[in-house]
């Protein structure tokens, strides 16, 4: 006996995209991107004719504002009862059944695991045994892993979980567990969520992370989707991914180092947007740009975010229409031996006064003698320096002072907009 399956997880259906929601209608495809590629999930199963789809967990990424976010996920379902196709899903950390306040009557085809304990569901024509739990609150530290029952002889088993396994950099610890735990129940399948990276953790069984369906924001960059398995006679045959993501976040590092003109930095963009543009594969993209390395450019930057920011714009928008620079990271700094530390009119000058003033220049003599009185000269390498602070010592203070303050503006990485 043959059949196939889909493994789902993390839809995080209306996922409000902050990030780009004050772009205005330019943004209109990244804020309907969950909602197109669930449509895009629930065509693959009915082309794919799969038996059934799993999603396991996090289909929604909290409370509903309205019903509209419950009834379009139903819609869907509805749309896989039509053709056939059950539907497996369990609640995860952001759809839990304490965060969800509202309800609709779910289509037949659609099955929720128990929230409080394992739950086994049979599919006796194809001999499939399913076991899975969903979550009753957003924060679980125990290891569920551990309750799940042993493998039914004679069925193909499936275990659906959601999970932070023993960790994953970016995400909450969430029921715990080992490749080990899950290995104990003698499973065939892991279909776990949870994690937003698609990830064949194991594949004696296959223990595996589809990714979340859609990305959505830069640090989840690349293709995203699901994952369909192929079965035999009892036995896996294939794991394909399948790409199902509606609009693309994706991130380009811009290595400044050797450029030190305007013109070339343009240069430079516009090649790293081509890029981007290609990686795509013709969906809606939203490019974070890092500019990084020493470079004479890096006072215009600091100085001047907005431009910079707009600069960049206006070259996506030679590339497409639908091409957004969601963020500009600025970490370049000047070169070495460098004049500069802001382009602010008369910076230099100020700072210069400052040093000359000679109230300042006795406060900073005051503080060094009364450092000196309580230090020992040795320490501080002060041997000559005779019962009083000289005006050296002063001097060499101020220098120090002024290579802190253009170090400090000239060099950290500025963001030109928000997280």
């Amino acid at each position: 006996m043959s059949f196939r399956f889909v493994h789902a997880a993390d839809i995080h259906l209306d996922s409000p995209l902050r990030g780009l929601l004050r772009r205005g209608e330019a943004a209109s495809p990244f804020v309907e991107a969950s909602r197109r590629a669930l449509e895009n999930l629930v065509a693959a199963a009915i082309e794919e004719k799969v038996a059934f789809l799993i999603i396991a967990g996090d289909i929604f990424d909290g409370d509903w504002r309205d019903y509209a976010t419950g009834q379009f996920f139903m819609r869907q379902m509805g749309q896989l009862a039509r053709a056939g196709i059950r539907v497996f899903t369990i609640r995860g950390n952001h759809d839990a059944e304490t965060v969800i306040t509202r309800a609709l009557p779910s289509p037949e085809n659609l099955h929720a695991f128990s929230v409080r304990a394992v739950e086994t569901v049979h599919i006796e024509e194809l001999r499939v045994a399913l076991h899975g739990r969903g979550f009753a609150s957003r924060h679980v530290a125990e290891n569920v892993a551990l309750t799940y029952p042993p493998a039914q002889p004679g069925y193909f088993n499936i275990g659906i979980l959601h999970t932070s396994l023993t960790g994953q950099e970016g995400h909450d610890v969430y029921a715990p567990c080992s490749v080990d735990d899950l290995r104990r129940a003698g499973y065939d399948y892991w279909a776990l969520g949870h994690v937003h990276e698609r990830q064949v953790v194991a594949e004696a069984p296959p223990i595996v992370f589809p990714g979340n369906l859609q990305g959505r924001h830069a640090r989840e960059a690349g293709p995203k989707g699901a994952t369909l398995v192929s079965v035999a006679d009892g036995r896996i045959t294939a794991i394909d991914a399948l790409t199902l993501d509606a609009a693309r976040f994706d991130q380009a590092v811009l290595d400044l180092a050797e450029v030190a003109e305007r013109a070339g930095f343009v240069d430079a963009a516009r090649r790293a947007i081509g890029e981007a543009r290609d990686r795509a594969d013709g969906r809606p993209l939203a490019l974070r740009f890092v500019l990084t390395g020493e470079t004479s450019l890096h006072d215009g930057f600091a100085a001047h975010p907005e431009q910079t920011r707009e600069d960049l714009q206006a070259l996506a928008w030679e590339a497409a229409d639908d091409l957004l620079i969601e963020k500009v990271v600025d970490a370049t700094t000047m070169p070495r031996g460098g004049t500069g530390t802001l382009a602010v009119t008369g910076f230099e000058t100020a700072l210069a006064s400052a040093a000359a003033n000679p109230a300042f220049r006795a406060e900073i003599t005051a503080t060094l003698a009364g450092l000196h009185a309580k230090i020992p000269a040795e320490a501080l390498g002060l041997r000559d320096v005779g019962d009083g602070i000289s005006e050296a010592i002063a001097d060499a203070a101020i220098r120090a002072a002024e290579e802190l303050v253009q170090a400090a503006l000239g060099g950290g990485a500025t963001d030109t907009d928000s997280p």
